[in-house]
C-alpha cells in the first residue's frame, strides 16, 4: 500500500491563457529603462561633505525637510492646545 504523496506531482492548470513576454523577447532598440543613475547617486551620497544624507541633494531636500519640520511642530502645538481646551471644564 505505501504512503500517498501529500503534495500533488501534477502542475496546476493555467489561470490565464496568454503567456507573458520575456525580457529576451523585447527588442534591444527599446531603451525604456534609461541611464543607470545608481553610480552617480552613490558618489553623491558617499561624499564626505558633512551634510546629513537627507539634505545631500540640495534645495528640494531642504524645502521638504523644513516643510516636514514645520508641519510636525505645528501639529504638536495644535494637539497640545486641543488637549488643554478639552481638559478645561465647560461653564454653564
Amino acid at each position: 500500500q505505501g504512503l500517498k504523496p501529500i503534495v500533488s506531482t501534477e502542475s496546476p492548470p493555467l489561470i490565464f491563457g496568454t503567456t507573458t513576454k520575456l525580457a529576451s523577447d523585447i527588442p534591444a532598440t527599446d531603451s525604456f529603462l534609461g541611464k543607470n543613475k545608481v553610480p552617480d547617486l552613490q558618489k553623491l551620497f558617499q561624499k564626505a561633505d558633512g551634510l546629513p544624507v537627507h539634505l545631500k541633494r540640495g534645495v528640494p531636500d531642504k524645502l521638504l525637510y523644513r516643510t516636514t519640520m514645520a508641519l510636525t511642530i505645528g501639529g504638536t502645538i495644535y494637539c497640545l492646545v486641543a488637549l488643554y481646551m478639552a481638559s478645561q471644564p465647560r461653564n454653564q
